[in-house]
């Protein structure tokens, strides 16, 4: 059994929208960043494209992979949380219908690699569309899109 995520689309259309009338441009931090820019198997995405992903395919999975306390800083609407650290076959397996269903990944940004961590174990357990939110919420926030403060007990 899994559990879906529910995604409301139209809060990503209006992001969406949002980002269209701003101007682009890489997260900040990039330039000391000593990761890799992409992960073999993966498709690396900016937050357009993460939105446009959720609007265009509403099974995606967004996976938030930091620790509790950095998502109550702030998290994506429609976000499941699951570090890194508990990120293996069985838990992904609780979380997606099958292996086939899309899954974006994404932590603090460039200089954390928890969300580069959980996309390495989400292709090695097989998973075929994997993406890759490297920007992650450094970007979300750069970019000013809406951030959920709320974090349930």
């Amino acid at each position: 059994m899994f559990i879906r995520i529910k995604i409301n689309p139209a809060c990503y259309a209006g992001a969406l929208l949002l980002a269209t009338l701003m101007p682009g441009g890489a997260p900040s931090a990039a330039d000391g960043h000593t990761g890799p820019p992409e992960i073999a198997g993966a498709v690396t995405i900016d937050a357009e494209q993460v939105i446009a992903q959720v609007v265009d395919h509403p099974d995606t999975v967004l996976i938030d992979a930091r620790i509790r306390e950095d998502r109550a800083d702030g998290y994506i609407e429609g976000s499941v949380n699951l570090v890194d650290t508990k990120t293996d076959c069985d838990s992904l397996a609780g979380l997606i219908g099958t292996r086939t269903t899309p899954l974006i990944f994404y932590c603090n940004g460039v200089g954390c690699d928890r969300s580069g961590r959980a996309v390495r174990i989400a292709l090695a357990c097989g998973y075929r569309e994997v993406y890759w939110f490297r920007g992650g919420i450094e970007e979300w926030r750069d970019k000013e899109f809406p951030l959920i403060q709320d974090v349930p007990g």
